[in-house]
């Protein structure tokens, strides 16, 4: 069912930031329709679009955009639809003839979602770039990774975070909004201003002279020795927090450490490279799975680093069902929780142009109409 049971939504497929978007309206109930290209464009992944996650939950229409024809289809659809979705470079969906104002010509309540790395304006507007090249120019990738070099967080920040799930925000606001005023907008989330945004709080503590402005120098990025990974007997990790006292005095009980003076408080930054090292030294003492029994019960913000083909099987997911299981797949399950309208996974990834009769037979789309595109090649069937 899902809190967003009603909602109706075009996706245009595009990569990674787009789907992700649409996966999450999909999961929170919304039917999303999603418009392939009629040639089968997976090789920009090593997946193809069938058994890419990102794209469960959705029916497939494949047409071709390149044909007049079809690009009135999509317009035709556009009139039932509450949004839009689609992540190409500025300009592409305007010269394929499906830029905001005609859709709004059509629709006048239509929401329409764009996400991109820079936006829609802006000295790199038309610029090529990925995730890795979003986070740098936001300070955001110079402040991870180790003293000696940024690491890129995968494509988490850039593409996901600030880029697909910015983008399902904006569009539900301005859903709401257009259910007051009639009149739909465009939502430009960019990928610079979404990971921008995810570092508001570093940014606070940056102006008011609490973060130093290089890596492995600071309370969250690996520089106190209580918020790090340490390896273990087994050449695996565990992750500490303790970053408020309490939690940071259990641990360097739970640790033995708590009778050496270096541990007598947490917040001595000419101490943080002795501690760390201590602390390494003992956790290389013990196995990952000993250290988890020793932390059994003990509020020291202590966690073993699992492995992803270890996440679905450990005990707190198992018991929220943070995994689930679709078509016989292992994935992530819809987040977050409602209490009353809980999302759910409709359907595993299907193929390009699966649905394509279908569904523009339930938006309105006349027999003749969906025959004569078939039968020319402005749509495909598979």
């Amino acid at each position: 069912m899902g809190p967003l049971k009603g909602l109706k939504v075009i996706e245009i497929a595009s990569l990674a930031p787009g789907p992700f978007c649409a996966m999450m309206l999909s999961d929170m109930g919304a039917e999303v329709i999603r418009i392939d290209r009629t040639d089968d464009s997976s090789d920009q992944y090593p997946i193809s679009w069938d058994k890419n996650l990102l794209n469960r939950g959705r029916k497939s229409i494949a047409l071709d955009l390149k044909d007049p024809k079809a690009v009135a289809v999509v317009l035709e659809l556009c009139k039932n639809a509450d949004a839009i979705i689609e992540g190409f470079r500025p300009g592409v969906m305007e010269r394929l003839g499906l830029g905001p104002d005609v859709c709004f010509a059509a629709n006048e309540a239509l929401v329409y979602g764009r996400v991109t790395g820079w936006g829609q304006d802006g000295h790199l507007a038309h610029t090529a770039g990925h995730d890795i090249n979003y986070i740098s120019l936001t300070g955001a990738l110079h402040a991870m990774g180790p003293k000696s070099m940024p690491i890129a967080p995968l494509n988490m920040l850039g593409d996901f975070a600030g880029g697909g799930m910015m983008l399902a925000f904006g569009l539900v606001c301005a859903i709401l909004e257009s259910k007051q005023s009639g009149k739909g907008q465009v939502v430009d989330a960019a990928m610079t201003d979404g990971s921008a945004l995810m570092m508001t709080l570093i940014h606070t503590m940056f102006n008011e002279g609490v973060w130093k402005d290089e890596r492995e120098s600071n309370l969250v990025d690996g520089g106190a020795p209580h918020y790090r990974a340490y390896k273990t007997k087994d050449e695996k990790f565990i992750s500490v927090g303790a970053v408020e006292p309490k939690f940071f005095f259990t641990l360097v009980k739970t640790l033995g450490l708590d009778e050496d003076p270096l541990f007598s408080s947490p917040n001595r930054p000419k101490n943080c490279a002795a501690m760390t090292e201590k602390m390494a030294t003992v956790f290389l003492g013990k196995t990952r799975d000993e250290w988890e029994a020793v932390f059994e019960g003990k509020d020291a913000c202590f966690t073993p680093v699992k492995t992803l083909g270890e996440a679905a099987s450990e005990r707190h997911n198992r018991s929220r069902n943070t995994f689930v299981e679709v078509a016989g797949v292992t994935q992530p399950a819809p987040a977050p929780r409602f209490s009353r309208t809980p999302g759910e996974i409709s359907a595993p990834p299907c193929q390009i142009g699966e649905h394509t009769a279908d569904v523009l037979r339930a938006w309105g789309i006349a027999e003749e109409e969906i025959a004569g595109l078939l039968a020319e090649g402005s749509a495909v069937q598979a």
